[in-house]
């Protein structure tokens, strides 16, 4: 069987759905006549996408990576069929459709918003887990830019056609509670935290041992050591879990303090990039829209940001 874009809608549906039998009720389907579907797919593909059981449907390894594709592959197809339809109307259809991914930043948003005022495009965004899963989207040409965050001791990974420029290095900051003993001071070290649990450790990059090795030079080993998203460290270090270690643009939040740590022993970086081919969109305006959500970003940050960088 070859695959078509309503397998890939299948899929979408069922992951959305977690049930074979609701998803065959939303398709318009029966139940037999979409599990035949997925069999024929699971042998297209070498392997199943789902495992089907009693509690429903889940994506194994193999469908969360179709699923990420079919994400962006599904849309971009119906932007391309309304613009055809556009053109046939006669209508405008100078304005282009990008497709924008982000990983491991907290710029894409602003990103985004740049591109489509500044550079008067359609924007299709997808967020996705890695850095190496952006850079094989804009390998592939599934994605025309993007923006990526990793340690600042990384680069991102090398791929055929894709160019990467970096967009800024700061300084990684501290989350702690307001009550937290360490909350009020100017800069706090390491070693001040050699007993702490750990959140907001990612792994992009280098960045995990890079942290690792930061608190050995500060005479420590960390214990309990998580990653976890913006929001979940707010949440984990306001209930008194732990501390987290955050981007410097991290804004004033209610019942968490952002502090900076001495001698800068941690950095974050963040990167844009673009496929040769694949994108027309001048690469002056792309990297202009990305130092310029960083530059917003650092303005609504917190206070303890901004002075940092006054007397760095």
């Amino acid at each position: 069987m070859e695959l078509e874009l309503r397998h890939l809608r299948l899929i979408v549906t069922v992951a959305e759905q977690g049930s074979v039998t609701r998803a065959a009720i939303a398709l318009g389907l029966t139940q037999p006549a979409l599990t035949a579907q997925l069999n024929r797919i699971d042998k297209t593909f070498g392997a199943a996408v789902f495992t089907r059981d009693q509690r429903g449907a889940r994506p194994t390894a193999l469908g969360e990576f179709v699923l990420g594709r079919a994400k962006v592959l599904l849309p971009a197809m119906s932007a391309l069929v309304e613009d055809a339809h556009r053109f046939v109307a006669g209508a405008d259809v100078r304005t282009r459709s990008v497709r924008v991914g982000t990983a491991s930043t907290a710029l894409g948003g602003l990103f985004v918003n740049r591109l489509i005022s500044e550079l008067e495009v359609e924007v299709t965004s997808v967020t996705l887990p890695d850095v190496e899963g952006v850079t094989d989207q804009l390998a592939s040409g599934a994605l025309d830019v993007a923006l990526v965050g990793l340690c600042g001791n990384a680069e991102p990974p090398a791929a055929d056609g894709v160019r990467w420029s970096r967009v800024s290095t700061d300084p990684v900051f501290l989350l702690v509670p307001d009550e937290h003993p360490l909350a009020g001071r100017p800069v706090v070290t390491l070693a001040d935290l050699a007993e702490a649990e750990w959140f907001g450790v990612s792994g992009a990059g280098c960045f995990q041992r890079c942290f690792v090795t930061a608190c050995a030079r500060a005479g420590f080993t960390p214990g309990k050591v998580s990653e976890a998203d913006r929001a979940a460290c707010v949440d984990l270090v306001r209930a008194g879990h732990g501390v987290a270690l955050v981007q410097p643009t991290f804004p004033d939040t209610p019942g968490v303090s952002v502090v900076p740590l001495a001698d800068v022993p941690l950095q974050w970086a963040h990167h844009v990039g673009w496929h040769d081919e694949s994108t027309t969109l001048p690469v002056e305006g792309v990297v202009d829209a990305a130092v310029g959500a960083h530059a917003e970003a650092v303005s609504r940050s917190s206070p303890r940001f901004v002075d940092w960088l006054a007397k760095a």
